[in-house]
């Protein structure tokens, strides 16, 4: 007998857990700051345990740490899936587009936890953490599209840190506005600028 359906089940179960508490952690933390927040907190707002919480995360870092990977993994996703006929500057924008969608779509909370990143000192350095890898991650994707020559291709690293430093800038720009700048305009600005350096190969 097949324990497949059981451990689809099992899957699905801890995936429902780990998102209740990567929610409570978020919500709380981008509300009361990183430092006035608790475990106790956290778990308690989420209805578990705080066996469970350490079953998932190490600490309450690491809630965000772990928000900051699926989100490099989107745009990673995004441009591996994207044509390889495709101009480089179509694609990297489309990648980047990812994660900014989704905090268009949740705007309220995502400016909170974006802002709560760029300002805890702690949280910017693993932001910057995480995209280092972000940036190797999509190095590769470029070097892998057709007419690159990853040995010696200098263009597959510049481009992956130009889209990334276009990323970065938006960010930015949406948390110091306060949400009164459209990021998707932003992003479009920001394209606008760095596409003929990425399509002049």
């Amino acid at each position: 007998m097949s324990s497949r359906p059981e451990s689809s089940l099992a899957q699905r179960k801890r995936q429902l857990v780990s998102n209740e508490l990567t929610e409570a952690a978020l919500r709380l933390l981008a509300l009361k700051g990183f430092d006035a927040v608790t475990v106790d907190e956290i778990v308690s707002t989420a209805g578990v345990s705080k066996r469970t919480f350490f079953r998932y995360f190490a600490s309450k870092e690491d809630v965000v740490v772990q928000f900051l990977t699926e989100m490099g993994t989107g745009i990673h996703a995004e441009l591996a899936a994207r044509p390889g006929e495709e101009r480089p500057s179509v694609a990297l924008k489309a990648a980047v587009s990812v994660p900014i969608a989704a905090c268009v779509d949740h705007a309220d909370r995502a400016l909170r936890v974006v802002q709560l990143i760029l300002r805890t000192p702690a949280l910017h350095a693993r932001f910057l953490e995480r995209q280092a890898q972000w940036h190797d991650d999509l190095t590769a994707e470029l070097a892998r599209r057709p007419g690159s020559a990853p040995d010696t291709d200098l263009y597959p690293q510049m481009a992956a840190g130009m889209a990334l430093t276009a990323f970065n800038t938006v960010l930015q720009r949406w948390s110091d506005s306060d949400s009164a700048e459209d990021p998707t305009g932003l992003i479009d600005r920001t394209f606008a600028l760095i596409s003929p350096a990425l399509d002049a190969r």
